[in-house]
């Protein structure tokens, strides 16, 4: 973890033993540098999710030529889509009616 280093009672042979390597080291105490971890790796993903989701938007609307215009949306939506329950309507009809367990 991290090591102790005390000016006070120190031998003056460690301190000639070494004085290259102590004049090159800061002084401090010593911290490991922090290692990464799952969520940094998560974090790595979901800003490239960002990244790839703002380049398909960037996408979409240049088909439209960046013309933004709720009036248009509006108009267009009407008679297009069907609701939920006129979908339901739908597929329902399209299938013959089930014959009750054991009426054969």
């Amino acid at each position: 973890m991290s090591r102790l280093r005390s000016s006070r009672g120190s031998s003056p042979a460690i301190k000639t033993a070494r004085p290259a390597a102590a004049a090159s080291r800061r002084p401090g105490v010593f911290v490991q540098a922090p290692k990464s971890d799952i969520f940094v790796a998560m974090l790595g993903v979901c800003l490239g999710a960002i990244l790839l989701a703002c380049l398909l938007m960037l996408l979409i609307l240049w088909r439209y030529d960046f013309k933004v215009n709720s009036k248009l949306a509006a108009r267009g939506s009407g008679a297009q889509n069907l609701t939920i329950a006129a979908r339901s309507v739908v597929i329902a009809a399209s299938f013959p009616p089930a014959s009750p367990p054991g009426a054969d």
